[in-house]
C-alpha cells in the first residue's frame, strides 16, 4: 500500500453539485490528484466552466454534464456521456443539495403563540418537499445509476455530503435537518447492502461554511457583517471561525483512497469542533 493518494491518479469520479461552493473544492481536490472528474449540475454552463477552469488548471480531463439528481433518466443518459468521454466510474460524491426560505421559520423559538405565521405552523409543504426531495432523493437516485459501474469493478466508493445539522438539528430550518438526518441513515443502510460487492459508502458532516444557502441567515445583506445567528454559530464553533471549503479536501481524499479501505459507513464531522462542544 501507498501511503499518499498516488493510486487515485488515473481514477474516474463523478460529482454531483460540483460547481457550488463546498462542490468546487471537492472537485478541484479530486483533479489535483489526477483523477478524472465528471461534475453533474442542471444548469450546463456553470457545470462546464467548473470543470473548464480546473481541467486547464491541472491538465487533467474534466467535464460539465448536464442533469438533474431528481430525474432518474437525465442521470442514465448523463452515465452514457461519462462512460463514452471518460469511461466507467470509480467515485461518486453526491455533493447537491442545500436547503430553502419556504422551509425556513422566521423565529427560532415560539413565544407568542398566536405568532403562527412566522414559526413552524406557518411553513408550508411545497418547502419541506423541495428540501427533502434535494437532500434526499437527489443523493438515492445517483446512487442507483452510477454506483453500477462499481459493481462491475468489484471496487468503488461512494460519499454523501451530510451536515452538523443532521446530528445537531438548528432552529429554523426544520427540513434542512430532518433531510441530513435521513442522508445519514440512508449511507449507513447501504455502507452494509454494499458490503460484500467492494463498494464503500461514507459521509462527510461539514460544519459552517458560508454558502449561498445559508449566506442569508448568517451575514447581514447591507453590511457583510455577522448576524446574531452568525455570531452564535461562531461562539459555539471551538475554532472560533466558518470552515473554508478547502478544509474539506483532505477528508475526501482519505476516503476516496485505499488508506480508508477498511472504513465504510461513517459519517465523519469536519467541524472546527462544533459536535465536540456543549457551550460551557
Amino acid at each position: 500500500m501507498t501511503f499518499d493518494f498516488s493510486e487515485l491518479n488515473g481514477k474516474i469520479a463523478v460529482i454531483t453539485g460540483g460547481s457550488g461552493v463546498l462542490g468546487y473544492a471537492i472537485s478541484e481536490a479530486m483533479v489535483s490528484a489526477g483523477i478524472k472528474t465528471a461534475i453533474i449540475g442542471r444548469n450546463k454552463g456553470n457545470a462546464e466552466n467548473a470543470a473548464r477552469l480546473l481541467s486547464e488548471k491541472y491538465s487533467v480531463d474534466c467535464i460539465g454534464v448536464e442533469a438533474n439528481v431528481l430525474d432518474k433518466h437525465s442521470l442514465v443518459e448523463a452515465k452514457k456521456v461519462i462512460n463514452e468521454e471518460l469511461g466507467t466510474i470509480d467515485f461518486l460524491i453526491n455533493a447537491a443539495g442545500g436547503n430553502s426560505p419556504k422551509a425556513t421559520t422566521r423565529i427560532e423559538q415560539m413565544t407568542d403563540v398566536n405568532d403562527l405565521e412566522n414559526s413552524f405552523f406557518g411553513l408550508g409543504m411545497d418547502g419541506f418537499d423541495d428540501v427533502f426531495a434535494l437532500n434526499f432523493s437527489g443523493t438515492l437516485l445517483p446512487c442507483m445509476v452510477f454506483a453500477t459501474d462499481m459493481l462491475q469493478k468489484g471496487k468503488g466508493v461512494i460519499l454523501n455530503i451530510s451536515s452538523m445539522n443532521s446530528f445537531k438539528p438548528l432552529t429554523k430550518i426544520p427540513a434542512y435537518s430532518a433531510a441530513k438526518a435521513s442522508v445519514n441513515n440512508f449511507t449507513q443502510w447501504l455502507a452494509v447492502h454494499l458490503a460484500k460487492t467492494g463498494i464503500r459508502v461514507n459521509s462527510i458532516a461539514p460544519g459552517f461554511f458560508l454558502s449561498s444557502q445559508n449566506r442569508f441567515l448568517l451575514t447581514d445583506e447591507k453590511t457583510g457583517d455577522p448576524t446574531p445567528r452568525g455570531l452564535k454559530i461562531i461562539a459555539n464553533t471551538p475554532v472560533g471561525k466558518y470552515g473554508k471549503p478547502e478544509d474539506v479536501q483532505g477528508a475526501v481524499l482519505f476516503l476516496l483512497s485505499d488508506l480508508s479501505q477498511f472504513i465504510t459507513g461513517i459519517i465523519l464531522p469536519v467541524d472546527g469542533g462544533y459536535s465536540a462542544f456543549g457551550g460551557v
